[in-house]
């Protein structure tokens, strides 16, 4: 059970979430224009932010996912890994396939 700041945060955060994206895709011309330019800029700074915080060392692992028992799992971890599916591989691509980023139907805060 998570406690219940982490609960306070994770709705506040799914809520803006969903908000930016309704407004994108059913807005009209001037709120989708408004979410591209204010919004948009501020979540892609927010997954620099955690990427940053995952970057690998010298050695190839992510210093702030958890260590196994000899060891921390080597790059690219869950962070990258999920930023890439959701971000540039599409369910109809394979990763080789894919030229530029395209962007997947998800649910926030179900």
């Amino acid at each position: 059970m998570s406690s219940p700041i982490f609960g306070q945060l994770e709705t506040s955060l799914a809520d803006y979430l969903t908000n930016i994206t309704y407004r994108a895709q059913f807005g009209d011309e001037q709120a989708a224009a408004l979410v591209a330019r204010l919004e948009l800029p501020r979540v892609v700074d927010a997954l620099k932010a955690v990427l940053d915080e995952h970057t690998p060392d010298a050695h190839g692992r992510c210093p702030s996912c958890r260590t196994r028992r000899f060891g921390r799992a080597p790059a690219p971890c869950r962070a990258y890994l999920t930023a890439h599916l959701c971000l540039v591989v599409t369910e109809d691509e394979t990763p080789e396939e894919t030229t530029a980023p395209m962007r997947r139907q998800v649910a926030y805060g179900s």
